[in-house]
C-alpha cells in the first residue's frame, strides 16, 4: 500500500479496554488502518489479540475506549471513558462493513460449499440467486476451487475449508477483512495454499487485519505490524522492520522464540 495522507482510514480503535472479571485482556489499544494496508497483529498467546478482533468485529464489547468504522462511530467515549455504543441501526451497518475468517472455519456443515457462500448475500443484502451465484463461482475461481460448488465442508480438506470460508467472507463484498489465526488449525503443507490466497488478496490491496502465528508470511505480506503482550501495544511499524529489527526487548524475546 501506498501510504498517503489522503488515505481514509477504515478502521479506528481509540483506547480500547476490556476485563473480564477482574482480568484486565485490553489495556488501552489504539490504532487505525487505513484503506488497502494490510495490519498484523502479533504476540504471544494470551496477550489480547482475539479479544481485541471480537471487539473489532462486534461479537465482543469493550468497556471503555472508542470504534469507528470510516464515518460510523460504533462506539464513543463517554465522560468516564466508557464505550457508549451506537443505535442498532448505525450497530447494523458497521457489520456490513467488515468480514471475519474464524481459525476453524465455521462453515454451516450440511450446506453446500455454493450455499455456504452464497446465504449470506441474499438473506442480508438482498442479492437476487442469479448474481449471488455468478459471484462465488468467481470467488472460488480466486480461491483455487472451481468446481467444488456442489461439495459439502467434510468432502473437504482443511485448507479447502478456509479458503471456502475466505470466498464466503469476501462475497459480502467488506471493506476490511479480519482473520483470526487462519492457519493455525491446519498442517503446514494445507497452511500454504490459504497462505497464497491471503497474499493474493494483499497484491489486490485489500484491507486485512490478520491475527498471526506466521511471522515469516507477516513479515513479508504486512504492511505494519503490532506487537501485543498483555493488553498494551508494546511495539508496532513496518512490518518487516519490526519483525526483523525490534527495538522492544519483549518484541525480540517473542520473536527469537517464533520466527524460524
Amino acid at each position: 500500500m501506498t501510504d498517503t495522507p489522503e488515505t481514509p482510514e477504515l478502521l479506528t480503535v481509540a483506547n480500547a479496554r476490556k476485563s473480564f472479571g477482574e482480568h484486565k485482556v485490553l489495556n488501552g489499544i489504539s490504532f487505525a488502518v487505513r484503506e488497502g494496508e494490510v495490519l498484523a497483529i502479533i504476540g504471544p498467546s494470551g496477550g489480547g489479540k482475539s479479544t481485541l478482533l471480537r471487539c473489532c468485529t462486534l461479537l465482543e464489547t469493550l468497556d471503555y475506549g472508542a470504534l469507528s468504522y470510516s464515518d460510523i462511530d460504533v462506539a464513543t467515549e463517554g465522560p468516564g471513558g466508557e464505550a457508549v455504543y451506537g443505535p442498532k441501526a448505525d450497530l447494523q451497518a458497521a457489520r456490513g462493513r467488515f468480514g471475519l475468517v474464524f481459525q476453524n472455519f465455521n462453515l454451516f456443515p450440511h450446506y453446500t460449499v455454493m450455499k455456504n457462500i452464497i446465504d449470506a448475500p441474499m438473506r442480508v443484502q438482498g442479492v437476487g440467486r442469479a448474481q449471488a451465484e455468478a459471484e462465488a463461482r468467481d470467488l472460488l475461481v480466486k480461491m483455487g476451487l472451481q468446481g467444488r460448488e456442489g461439495n459439502v465442508p467434510n468432502e473437504l480438506s482443511g485448507g479447502m475449508q478456509q479458503r471456502v470460508a475466505i470466498a464466503r467472507a469476501l462475497a459480502l463484498k467488506p471493506q476490511v477483512l479480519f482473520f483470526d489465526e487462519p492457519t493455525s488449525a491446519l498442517d503446514p503443507e494445507l497452511t500454504q495454499g490459504v497462505l497464497r490466497a491471503i497474499r493474493q488478496l494483499a497484491e489486490e490491496n485489500m484491507t486485512m487485519v490478520i491475527v498471526t502465528h506466521e511471522m515469516n508470511f507477516a513479515r513479508e505480506v504486512a504492511d505494519r505490524a503490532i506487537f501485543l503482550d498483555g493488553g498494551l501495544v508494546v511495539e508496532e511499524g513496518p512490518a518487516a522492520e519490526l519483525i526483523g529489527n525490534p527495538r522492544e526487548a519483549r518484541t525480540r524475546a517473542f520473536l527469537s522464540r517464533a520466527v524460524d
